[in-house]
């Protein structure tokens, strides 16, 4: 045999025809094991088993069959070197210098809730990984597939007849091999990692001892967050989310929308809410989303030009209506009916967002960069209500303050510390967001509070953190606030708990800090 091709993929897409031009049009004669093989065959196409070709039948169940000096040597000689070429001469090995290998599907397999541990093992590829690697390291003489959407780019390269330009389509797959190889085994760690049902890897759960990202890219954007910075964006965002009109999504929108996506995942009730920056500046519960809307809008009716709505129900068109009446970025929906689609498709620059697995998408975990490495966290997905809190003042909350309470803890966790929320029943009235002391946050909420025309007597105050002096609290209780919850856990909680008393506020802790940042 002159020039050979391994073909061996579990995904048979453009096998056929691939393998046919291969053969009818570059010379190639064909390798092939298995499945690949038959179905080859069966299209008419003259194939070498390669156990023939080694002399030594496939074995434990298909478990070994492609992984002999013969396959490995043919890919790994070196054909600029003497003493290659003299030893594989001598022990009967052929130069193959095309592999075109994909990989048993473990990540569909494992994905399935009920797959066992015995049929992720047997869907671990060992010798697909082996020849992608052994190709790629000499991929100054091989070709190597892995993705059957290259087979195209491939034919021409060798139709073209140009060697620089081959060589450098070489390199390219060779490194596409690598990052596809990189990503299986990734895989397959944290499968066998994160399984609850083996009490012996106990000990390796958690973070691991290193961490690693392998995301495909989703699409390159404009620019970062400022024109001036370059952008992608990685991953599968859109298994999330489906674009249904307006401009391409840019960096910030991205931003907002995740931050978006993880407040709405706090409310049951039908719950509107206005984000910018990634800071909530209004969030309502009722009956009905229009008049959530209303409350919601009604916290700081200035901040929501350019902002981001998030919705936990489908938008109808008398919601479309009055969004409508405000210039906004995003709007975010598990549904739009058709009159929205239409009122909304007379805005075309709006970027209309289905949440196609629902709204409050967790995420595995957080990542930020910092300098030399990077951050990883879990998400703060804590959530609590009356009978996890601890009533700390002499008064009790009323009912109607503890429903405001766990409403206004539930939307403080997601605004940047320091955080101060004022709420009412269902609805916020006053957010102070990202100060550099609790005192002033709280009394940008209430110069909020005021610009809106809301009253805050009555109100419930909502701190990310404990209240380090009794300062903070007493300026809630000027503005009109009768009932706090934060944390605890200051070492002045004493002190604080004696300014409530003594202005007959209602105050508990959560033992739980949202700090954000």
């Amino acid at each position: 045999m002159s020039k050979l091709a391994l073909l061996s993929v579990y995904d048979k897409t453009g096998l056929v025809t691939f393998a046919q031009a291969l053969t009818e049009d570059h010379g190639f004669e064909i390798l092939s094991t298995g499945g690949s093989a038959g179905a080859l065959r069966e299209a008419g196409i003259a194939v070498t088993e390669v156990s023939d070709y080694t002399g030594y039948p496939e074995m434990m169940e298909g478990r070994v069959k492609t992984l002999h000096p013969k396959v490995h040597g043919g890919l790994l000689c070196r054909r600029d070197e003497s003493a290659h070429r003299a030893q594989a001469e001598e022990n009967g090995i052929g130069m193959i210098d095309l592999v075109a290998v994909n990989l048993y599907p473990f990540e569909a397999v494992t994905s399935d809730p009920a797959c066992t541990l015995e049929e992720a093992i047997e869907n671990i590829d060992i010798g697909g990984p082996c020849l992608l690697r052994s190709a790629a390291k000499n991929h100054a003489s091989v070709t190597v597939v892995c993705d059957p959407a290259d087979y195209g780019d491939v034919l021409h390269h060798l139709a073209s007849g140009d060697a620089e330009r081959l060589a450098l389509l070489r390199k390219k797959l060779a490194l596409k091999a690598y990052r596809r190889t990189s990503q299986y085994d990734r895989v397959i760690s944290d499968y066998l990692a994160g399984r609850p049902d083996e009490p012996d890897l106990e000990a390796i759960r958690g973070f691991p001892a290193r961490w690693s990202v392998d995301l495909p890219k989703a699409s390159n954007l404009r620019y970062g967050e400022n024109p001036h910075q370059q952008a992608a964006l990685y991953g599968n965002f859109f298994d999330h989310y489906e674009q249904l009109q307006g401009k391409d999504l840019s960096y910030n929108n991205l931003l907002d929308i995740s931050a978006a996506t993880g407040l709405m995942g706090e409310f049951v009730e039908p719950t509107v809410g206005i984000l910018k920056h990634t800071n909530p500046c209004g969030v309502a519960s009722a009956d009905t989303l229009l008049e959530a809307w209303r409350r919601a809008f009604e916290t700081d009716k200035q901040a929501p030009f350019g902002g981001i709505i998030v919705v936990n129900r489908t938008v109808e068109a008398d919601l479309a209506q009055a969004i409508g009446k405000i210039f906004c970025e995003v709007v975010i929906a598990p549904g739009f009916s058709q009159e929205a689609r239409a009122l909304f498709g007379k805005r075309k620059n709006l970027r209309l967002m289905l949440a196609k697995s629902g709204l409050g998408v967790e995420a595995l975990a957080e990542i930020k960069s910092v300098v030399g490495g990077a951050l990883v966290q879990d998400m703060d997905r804590e959530q609590i209500q009356a009978d996890h809190c601890k009533v700390v003042t002499e008064r009790k909350p009323t009912e109607a303050e503890w429903d405001a309470l766990i409403f206004g803890w539930r939307v403080v966790k997601h605004v940047k510390s320091n955080a101060i929320v004022y709420a009412g029943k269902k609805r916020t009235l006053g957010i102070g967001a990202g100060q550099m002391s609790r005192v002033d946050s709280s009394q940008v909420a209430v110069w909020k509070a005021g610009q809106a025309g809301l009253d805050l007597q009555g109100s419930i105050v909502a701190s990310d953190a404990f209240f380090p002096f009794a300062d903070g609290l007493l300026a809630a209780a000027a503005a009109g606030a009768s009932a706090a919850i934060q944390p605890g856990g200051s070492v002045r909680d004493q002190e604080v708990i004696a300014a409530a008393d003594k202005q007959g506020m209602a105050m508990v802790f959560t033992g739980i800090r949202h700090f954000r940042h």
